[in-house]
């Protein structure tokens, strides 16, 4: 049984992320994510004009006239959702907490896509892969996807991004659209990122929350990180301190920033006290310029 709990943030979630795919950026989704793959359609007889790169050479010869091969673009496409689901999401200080944000986030995502007929399938992954639904259509398929980011249960504190995206190139044997959803607190993940990059359409959506890059000057305080139970007293109120804070979390965010561009990775950047759906919208217009040029 489903507790009622999660019911209700589903149906929260599906209201919501409905209204915003309907009444945002379902037109901007469909124009960006056309289909990438050809399809063979037919063969018929050479036409003055056809490319004659297309001729069909084993009926062409069978035939005795020029025959050419026709293709169709594959319109419909697959949307894998890759979803940290790590200690480090239950922290949050602006009105939801990251985990939070990234379940909502990726429902706006696998709602766009259904809408427009397109599969979604689901790797949820902590320091491991915890769960995979494979891609299908459908509005009851993507509540089951929203109901697994909703109640992950992970196994596993950690975040491996490395074995996701390994995960992801052994499950997924055509190219999909590719949305990378976590907050990056990993390191070592480099070269499965680059390898998926080349495979699939890799969309990197990191998500953050303001305290985690500006400390509040309140003095002393105990931190604990959530993935590995390390605990340090802080004093807050030294001014160095929060300075050095700030630093370091913006040498993240640039080391991160010029490593996705360096693989042409596109980025969306969300924050918890924020809505997404200015920054999603932002990344599908970015996407139409980039094709019209």
């Amino acid at each position: 049984m489903i507790p009622k709990e999660i019911l209700r943030k589903v149906r929260r979630i599906q209201i919501h992320t409905t209204r915003v795919v309907r009444d945002v950026f379902a037109g901007e989704y469909q124009s960006v994510f056309k289909g990438r793959g050809m399809e063979f359609e037919e063969v018929r007889e050479y036409q003055v004009g056809d490319d004659v790169r297309a001729i069909d050479w084993n009926v062409t010869a069978r035939t005795g006239r020029p025959h050419v091969k026709l293709f169709r673009e594959e319109r419909e496409l697959t949307v894998m959702i890759l979803a940290d689901v790590s200690a480090s999401g239950a922290f949050g200080t602006r009105q939801r907490l990251k985990g939070e944000l990234i379940a909502e986030f990726s429902a706006a995502v696998a709602f766009a896509a259904i809408t427009n007929n397109d599969k979604v399938g689901l790797i949820l992954f902590s320091d491991r892969v915890e769960k995979y639904i494979p891609p299908k259509k459908g509005v009851t398929h993507v509540l089951r996807v929203i109901r697994e980011l909703l109640s992950p249960a992970p196994r596993g504190r950690g975040t491996d991004i490395g074995a996701a995206l390994e995960f992801l190139s052994t499950v997924t044997t055509r190219t999909a659209i590719a949305f990378l959803v976590s907050d990056f607190l990993d390191t070592g993940y480099e070269r499965a990122l680059r390898l998926a990059a080349r495979r699939h359409d890799l969309v990197a959506v990191r998500v953050a929350d303001r305290r985690e890059e500006e400390l509040p000057p309140i003095g002393l305080v105990e931190m604990e990180d959530p993935e590995s139970g390390e605990r340090a007293l802080l004093d807050t109120g030294d001014p160095r301190l929060r300075r050095a804070c700030a630093g370091a979390a913006a040498e993240r965010s640039a080391a991160l920033d010029r490593f996705l561009r360096a693989q042409a990775v596109d980025r969306i950047g969300i924050e918890t006290g924020e809505p997404y759906a200015p920054a999603l919208l932002g990344f599908f217009r970015m996407r139409e310029r980039r094709m019209a040029t």
